[in-house]
């Protein structure tokens, strides 16, 4: 936009129903960065389009008028401006593990969400109504339907983008209905996932949590098991310290079967395969996970998210202990290599 300066408030093009759009709009919230939510409607189109490479969400447009896309390279790109308050613990072995948590909520979380939002009436009819009418929100209430029809009827086709099938869907049920278990044990007596400060972590797996809360089905999962999960979800909003992180003594009796169970036995192998299946040619790839037998196709980006992982486990000056840490949590083979 022309005549904008550096004065002018970021905007992010988003939408309530996007996990990685609420992600940022938090970490924006939490740094108390200026900013103006602009709902991704049908009005807005063309000028989101001028920010956005790729038609995805969120869209960010810097007071310089510049672009920026996927979420966790827009928060690294705004860091190094806005520092405080800190989202990585000082300890390096536990600023790793929150970035580990982040791109674990945003590759492997994001099949939970995404599953449970398209696999069932009752949440299909939901998710597609409210994407209508954010993107059309001055039709008339019963213009809605139809559009809401084709929404639905264009999403649930698209499973085989985060492995859901008929094999694979009992276990994203299973290992999700474990993790909110585990999540609500984890966070009882503390604010986030590190402490009493939200992490880098905390962004990427509630904009995940917080996305499926909002569905019907996995609103009914975490209201009935995740007595201290709801409270964060509703923190998350908007963030505020209350205190420091905590050292790994602190968080291991809870935070270790979240890592072992979903991070080393089904993030980590199932990403390595499908990188494998990449580089081989392969159309489809079958991996022994914790849960049983993954199927899917491999996807161009789950690759790319696995490098930029390693690449940031390889720059960690001294593994000392978090080696000690991802070891134990079965998920060393997978980074060091």
């Amino acid at each position: 936009m022309e005549g904008r300066t550096t004065a002018d408030p970021f905007r992010i093009f988003g939408s309530e129903i996007s996990p990685y759009s609420v992600k940022v709009r938090s970490y924006f919230r939490y740094k108390g960065i200026p900013h103006e939510w602009i709902e991704r409607s049908n009005a807005v189109m063309d000028e989101y389009k001028k920010y956005a490479k790729l038609p995805l969400i969120p869209a960010v447009a810097t007071p310089e008028d510049v672009g920026l896309q996927d979420s966790t390279l827009i928060i690294e790109r705004l860091e190094s401006s806005f520092p405080e308050p800190p989202i990585d613990p000082k300890n390096l072995a536990l600023a790793f593990l929150s970035a580990l948590i982040e791109e674990f909520a945003d590759e492997w979380g994001n099949k939970w969400m995404f599953h449970y939002r398209w696999a069932r009436p009752l949440d299909q009819d939901s998710a597609a109504d409210r994407i209508a009418r954010s993107l059309m929100p001055d039709l008339d209430a019963g213009q809605y339907e139809g559009i809401a029809a084709k929404i639905k009827a264009r999403m649930i086709t698209r499973g085989g983008y985060v492995g859901s099938n008929e094999q694979t869907a009992p276990q994203i049920e299973s290992t999700f209905k474990e993790f909110v278990l585990q999540l609500d044990t984890h966070l009882a007596g503390r604010s986030f996932l590190f402490g009493q400060c939200p992490s880098l972590g905390d962004f990427g797996l509630w904009g995940q949590l917080y996305s499926a809360w909002t569905d019907p089905t996995c609103n009914e999962i975490i209201e009935a098991d995740g007595a201290n999960i709801v409270p964060w979800i509703e923190r998350m909003l908007d963030p505020k310290a209350s205190g420091n992180f905590e050292d790994w003594d602190a968080l291991a009796p809870t935070l270790m079967p979240i890592l072992r169970d979903h991070v080393g036995g089904l993030f980590l192998p199932w990403t390595d395969a499908n990188a494998k299946a990449l580089e081989g040619g392969e159309s489809e790839y079958h991996v022994e996970l914790r849960c049983g037998t993954w199927r899917q196709s491999p996807q161009k980006y789950h690759a790319r998210s696995l490098a930029m992982l390693r690449a940031r486990y390889a720059a960690v000056d001294d593994r000392t202990e978090l080696d000690g840490i991802l070891a134990e949590a079965a998920c060393l083979k997978w980074l060091a290599v």
